[in-house]
């Protein structure tokens, strides 16, 4: 446990040499990086997988306004300063890559290279709100419209057991916009869900233990600050990230499948943005948890990466 930016935060980590930071994402804690933390380890690294702000054994403020990418932000700049270190190498899956994202573009000086998993770096559009956005092109019923408003989405995850909610997200592979129709919870939850051979059941129940300790209010705070997010950055429009950076994505992630996301990807844009955007990978038939489902592959592939630095 360490203090960082007003906040108790647990940190998990292990071996010496450069320090390789793993942020998580939605709905993980640092042990869907625990493939990671041994293999880079043994690589003479010193992996640093935190639970973020709202997660696991790191304290939930309960102001939905202290979850916005900033207060995110300002607490893994503490972390580092508090880890005795200049620079590190930064590696981030879902929200998690989009937080890596942000420390990369606010701080350069402390990252010295990224590795991201699954969410690419998007640029802030000034004449479109994210949240209107989504909800003209995709509905009320998509998941991060769901999520908005205060108890909703806990309302239906306690609808069922927490497990089962571990188990849905974590199982997802299809590619298609993740919908969450209202009250649908115990139709998805009474599927028999069969786990994959990367995920067990201790798996689920470490999981599951941690959020039924906290709930998911903090983890959903982060969907509930996108807006204030893209108000707060206005100053960076059109900034661009100039840090060595490595993508990884699956095929089958619902990421790669966002309206456009393949021709930024493949066609410059992404590039335009990422001017020091060394590597793209995209991984044949994996889905959105890559990080768990290709543990070695992933492993390597940051490893291989940061290794040149």
């Amino acid at each position: 446990m360490v203090r960082v930016n007003g906040i108790k935060m647990h940190v998990a980590e292990k071996g010496q040499g450069p320090i390789v930071l793993l942020l998580h994402g939605f709905p993980d804690l640092w042990y869907s990086w625990r493939h990671q933390i041994i293999g880079l380890s043994a690589h003479g690294y010193r992996a640093v997988a935190p639970d973020l702000r709202g997660y696991g054994d790191t304290d939930s403020p309960p102001s939905q306004s202290r979850y916005t990418a900033f207060h995110i932000f300002g607490d893994l700049i503490a972390l580092i300063e508090t880890l005795g270190q200049d620079q590190v190498f930064v590696v981030g899956h879902d929200w998690g890559a989009l937080i890596a994202w942000y420390l990369c573009l606010f701080r350069p000086d402390k990252v010295k290279a990224v590795v991201n998993l699954s969410v690419v770096f998007w640029p802030r559009n000034p004449e479109r709100k994210p949240l209107p956005s989504l909800r003209a092109a995709l509905g009320d019923d998509y998941y991060i419209c769901r999520f908005q408003e205060p108890g909703e989405a806990e309302a239906e995850f306690a609808s069922v057991t927490t497990a089962e909610v571990i188990k849905i997200f974590l199982t997802i592979r299809d590619p298609s916009p993740l919908m969450m129709p209202k009250g649908k919870m115990r139709d998805l939850a009474s599927k028999e869900i069969t786990l994959p051979s990367w995920l067990s059941e201790e798996d689920i129940k470490y999981y599951a233990n941690k959020f039924i300790k906290t709930g998911f209010t903090g983890a959903l705070n982060y969907y509930r600050n996108l807006d204030p997010n893209w108000e707060l950055s206005a100053a960076w429009t059109g900034a661009q990230v100039k840090v060595p950076a490595k993508f990884i994505i699956g095929d089958l992630d619902l990421n790669y499948h966002t309206s456009g996301a393949k021709d930024y990807i493949h066609k410059g844009g992404f590039k335009k943005y990422v001017p020091f955007l060394q590597e793209i990978v995209v991984m044949e038939g994996v889905a959105h948890f890559i990080n768990q489902e290709r543990a070695d592959d992933i492993t390597m592939h940051i490893y291989d990466f940061i290794q040149k630095f």
